[in-house]
């Protein structure tokens, strides 16, 4: 966000929290898959807040006035107060803690804490919940480039196309199977039949029917067809199964890394961006 660099892999908290008004950065990808958590409004399970549990409550407590206001502990200054605008909650009042935040409220330096959630075990040690619509944003990993840069400099532009490519080609293949499989049939049309009248047997498009061939008595005979599909891992040994019931054997299965399917929006998405 500085411009010292071309591309970046960032939370979308992270880019959110301090790329605001930069003209500059752009997001590639918008979700990468991992690095899930949200950023959320935790109040204290006892006290005033025993039987707040949702942010209107929160925000009609009498507790807050314009002398007394509900003090918020975060390291996201600008995401914090631009969310309480957006919903309503007149009188808060946001300030930074050194150290976890989640021991704020029981040190008494604030009322709630705004911050980075992924499982929730650490509120919870600290007698902390969340609430209702105190959901202020759901990240995960971004790809995020310099606009700059990459009007700049073909090589940088090139590089991203690439990496978007491989990304979107290895998240497509995540928890993906080929199976092959050998069958006999009179033709690959009646074995494509047989294959895809089994609901786990279709493929992303289709099977893929074509000739084994062996060699016999000296002759060379075309017994056997050989299947290629592509199952997601949940539905490998409902597969098998289904494979064995159509007359399938030899069935070999192997994890996918990637699937290059047609060129990926994201990338028509990224040139509209740029004007290009």
């Amino acid at each position: 966000m500085s411009g010292d660099l071309d591309l970046g892999i960032a939370g979308l908290d992270t880019v959110s929290e301090y790329g605001q008004g930069s003209e500059d950065l752009i997001i590639v990808h918008d979700a990468l898959g991992f690095g899930e958590c949200h950023l959320s409004l935790a109040i204290p399970k006892y006290g005033i807040f025993e039987n707040i549990n949702s942010l209107n409550e929160l925000a009609q407590m009498p507790q807050w006035t314009r002398e007394k206001p509900l003090r918020v502990a975060t390291g996201f200054t600008y995401l914090g107060p631009k969310f309480v605008k957006e919903n309503g909650l007149d009188h808060v009042s946001f300030s930074t803690a050194d150290g976890a935040l989640e021991a704020a409220p029981a040190m008494g330096i604030a009322d709630a804490i705004l911050d980075l959630v992924s499982s929730g075990i650490t509120l919870k040690e600290n007698n902390l919940k969340e609430i209702e619509g105190g959901v202020v944003l759901r990240s995960q990993a971004v790809l995020v480039a310099s606009k700059r840069s990459l009007l700049k400099m073909k090589s940088a532009l090139e590089t991203t196309h690439e990496i978007l490519e491989r990304l979107e080609a290895h998240l497509k293949a995540e928890g993906q199977y080929t199976v092959v499989a050998n069958m006999r049939g009179n033709s690959a049309q009646e074995v494509a039949e047989r294959v895809l009248s089994q609901p786990s047997l279709a493929g992303l498009q289709g099977p893929t029917i074509s000739t084994v061939y062996c060699k016999r008595d000296g002759q060379i005979q075309a017994d056997y067809y050989a299947i290629v599909i592509c199952v997601p891992k949940k539905a490998l040994y409902k597969s098998v199964q289904q494979l064995r019931a159509i007359g399938g054997s030899g069935v070999l299965y192997s994890p996918l890394t990637y699937i290059f399917d047609e060129e990926t929006p994201r990338w028509s998405e990224l040139l509209a961006k740029l004007g290009l």
